[in-house]
């Protein structure tokens, strides 16, 4: 005989006919899956005289989690189901309430007095929100809606995100950190329409039609966590000062928790000059080194090393030495591991890589000095023609002006010999992205962020000290925009068969802007180019599982013509709603004079319906409230959490495994099916050239970017492997992100997921 030991101490014989109605309450709507065999599994792992009910808990989970298979891949679910019984019995054991099957969460208002009591919860939560009001958002918590979840995707939840007290002991439940989120996101809206946003955007994310950024997802509504805003993107002035206060503003953010993105290209190269005297500059490397200790020093938030991206042009006289940083050869003091590369890439280079032309390297400070501007501030207004290649022309025939000549092609074998042996650098396509910014008017894009889809205006911040008549010393800042991602991913694989886009990007674009003004970040002058632009990036995930259910294959030209009409009309949603939000709050401080006001955008695009003249025209006489819009993030976790495919990936395998400590949980792609599993063919099966259409497709609608991958065999011949480069340049795409190889393994940008 079995005895059990309830959390209380009390015991009590085990009872194999409660078992039973339990397994059958969980598994009545997998009615294909076997109880018995699931049962007998549990059984053989409680098999001893005494056991605490929490082990047979765990035997129940973890039984279901070892049966998931692509032949069943619902166990996953009653592995999930299982899960939640642990996780509501613990919360009702820590705030002091009985969890009832039917009833398992507490009361709301009382988790809100306890986590604010404790330190663990804003002010703002009850200070904004009277008793009555909590109430009646508490009486709308869904509870059902927890039987969406996958057992990785509520794992990662809890693990990670829900919210705890100091020693660790779970408080918050899965539909409570929804509604937690969905508050703080609104509390600077009007008392009179704020409990219907917050209902709205409930709505939103206990359905999992989207998910809000990692940032936003662990911190807001808590008293300790970090900023709410994924990552960020400087540019380093070429001045000692400007060097170690980017470097400064760097750790500031990255301890709590931001990715970052840093532009180097303005910074002198190796052996230029320092104040006349020739030959002493030691170029980009050693700063970059610097920036890397700062990633691996300045943790985030205690949970795991900083994330930086260091961009560099490709005519920079140091960009030979960029390509090998993390290349583990050579001489270990030019080597700095722990950065993310990418390389900003004219169309000229690629011509010249095309036809095998020289190309020529400069140092971005000599050329100030004898020509008398930044070639970095020139870009190409047209395809084939524009004042950088006028600009670099001048500068190639310029006789005094020292250069490196090298073939272009050899500087693409280093390119694609470093993203085979280490996924990167990533590509920036700079002619493309600053021909498409809508924002030109108020000056341009120089490099991306860590994951290659924010594309925002940028610009350096100039420092200067000044004694004053009474002996007191001032800095003074001319702030430059210093880039903010603000990001929310739509759920592609449940919105779109659920038919809600057009009820869903309204409360999503509301909830990103509002990030904004609740939003305190330490560095000022992120803060003040957050306001200037408003800029967001309304993402997607979850293609792969859309196309699935749709039953369109990957690998074809329904699918091409599929995501130009879907990304048409999320661009098209997402900019009236960015309208109508303009109408009722404003327009963004820099919208005069933008191509969303003078209408270039709509017409660059060949948006001529009836329907796109009319918005244009609204847009031109409302304005438009974000600067920036869309950008479509990698959503590695989050899309873990909502049980879909990551971003614009097709699916890794049919079932992946996330390792744990002590066991692999296997994750089956999303709704796999003897019908869709024939629309599942796996990344490293996938013909690239395909993946690139539907890239180009989508490119036209995003008026940032997309983190897009590569994913090629580790035996790709360099032709092919070079024709994919082209192939995506030629098409129109901004960037490319990693090239993602079985032979290496990437480190993700956790913020943006």
């Amino acid at each position: 005989m079995t005895v059990v030991i309830k959390s209380e101490n009390r015991s009590m014989r085990f009872d194999e006919e409660r078992l039973t109605r339990y397994a059958d309450r969980i598994m009545n709507e997998f009615p294909h899956l076997s109880r018995d065999r699931w049962l007998a599994s549990v059984k053989a792992k409680i098999k001893k005289e005494e056991i605490r009910a929490e082990e047979i808990t765990k035997a129940m989970y973890m039984s279901a989690v070892e049966m998931i298979s692509k032949e069943e891949p619902d166990w996953t679910y009653v592995a999930a189901r299982s899960y939640l019984t642990k996780l509501y019995k613990e919360a009702a054991r820590n705030r002091g309430y009985k969890a009832y099957a039917d009833r398992p969460y507490g009361s709301f208002y009382r988790l809100i007095q306890q986590l604010t009591a404790q330190d663990i919860y804003k002010r703002d939560l009850l200070d904004t929100y009277s008793k009555e009001d909590i109430e009646e958002l508490g009486s709308i918590i869904d509870c059902n809606l927890d039987k969406k979840f996958t057992y990785i995707g509520l794992l990662t939840l809890a693990e990670r995100y829900l919210a705890t007290d100091f020693s660790g002991r779970i408080y918050e439940l899965p539909q409570e950190r929804f509604m937690v989120i969905a508050m703080q996101l609104m509390v600077l809206e009007p008392a009179e329409k704020r409990l219907d946003l917050v209902k709205e955007a409930y709505w939103a994310l206990g359905n999992q039609y989207m998910t809000v950024a990692t940032p936003t997802l662990s911190n807001a509504g808590k008293a300790r966590g970090g900023q709410l805003s994924s990552c960020f993107i400087d540019t380093v002035d070429d001045s000692l000062q400007g060097i170690y206060d980017s470097n400064t503003d760097i750790a500031r953010l990255s301890k709590m928790g931001g990715g970052i993105g840093a532009y180097l290209g303005k910074i002198r190269a190796r052996g230029s000059s320092i104040r006349g005297y020739e030959n002493k500059s030691s170029g980009v490397i050693p700063w970059i080194r610097q920036l890397n200790n700062t990633a691996v020093s300045v943790d985030q938030l205690g949970t795991r090393k900083g994330s930086v991206a260091v961009y560099l042009d490709i005519w920079h006289k140091d960009i030979l030495a960029f390509l090998d940083l993390k290349l583990n050869n050579g001489d270990e003091r030019l080597r700095a591991h722990d950065v993310f590369p990418g390389v900003c890439i004219p169309d000229i280079f690629m011509e010249a890589v095309e036809k095998r032309e020289e190309f020529h390297l400069f140092d971005p400070h000599e050329v100030r000095q004898v020509m008398g501007y930044s070639l970095e501030d020139f870009y190409d207004e047209e395809v084939g023609r524009g004042s950088f290649r006028t600009k670099y022309e001048e500068c190639v025939a310029h006789p005094t002006l020292s250069r490196i000549t090298v073939p272009a092609i050899d500087i693409m074998k280093r390119i694609l010999i470093s993203q085979l042996e280490t996924g990167t650098p990533f590509m920036f396509y700079r002619d493309t992205v600053n021909r498409a910014n809508p924002n030109k008017h108020q000056g341009m894009i120089y490099s991306s962020n860590l994951c290659t889809e924010i594309l925002q205006n940028m610009s350096a911040t100039i420092v200067k000290e000044e004694t004053m008549e009474d002996g007191e010393i001032i800095i003074r800042k001319t702030p430059g925009d210093f880039v903010v991602c603000n990001l929310s991913s739509i759920n592609l694989g449940r919105a779109v068969p659920d038919d809600v886009l057009e009820r869903l990007i309204p409360i999503q674009i509301r909830m990103l802007d509002n990030v904004i003004d609740i939003n305190q970040i330490e560095v000022l002058q992120a803060q003040r180019t957050n306001k200037r632009y408003r800029a967001i990036g309304l993402g997607t995930f979850g293609l792969h599982h859309l196309l699935a259910r749709k039953e369109i294959k990957w690998e074809s030209e329904e699918a091409i013509q599929y995501n130009d009409r879907l990304y048409e009309k999320i661009n098209y949603l997402a900019i009236r709603a960015s309208m109508e939000l303009a109408r009722e709050k404003g327009a963004y401080p820099l919208f005069e004079g933008s191509e969303w006001e003078n209408g270039n955008f709509f017409t660059q695009r060949s948006y001529d319906s009836s329907e796109w003249k009319q918005l244009a025209a609204d847009v031109a006489e409302n304005g438009l409230r974000n600067g920036y819009l869309f950008a479509v993030a990698p959503t590695g976790s989050t899309s873990i959490i909502a049980g879909s495919t990551p971003s614009i990936d097709p699916v890794y395998e049919l079932i992946s495994y996330e390792e744990k400590t002590t066991y692999k949980v296997a994750n089956p792609a999303p709704d796999l099916s003897p019908q869709t599993i024939w629309y599942y063919k796996t990344a490293f099966h996938i013909d690239s050239h395909w993946s690139i259409r539907q890239a180009a497709a989508r490119q036209r609608h995003i008026d940032q970017g997309q983190s897009f991958n590569f994913y090629v065999r580790p035996d790709i011949h360099a032709k092919e492997f070079l024709n994919l480069h082209m192939e995506a340049w030629k098409n129109g795409l901004k960037t490319t992100y990693y090239v993602r190889s079985r032979a290496v393994e990437m480190d993700e940008c956790e913020a943006c997921m």
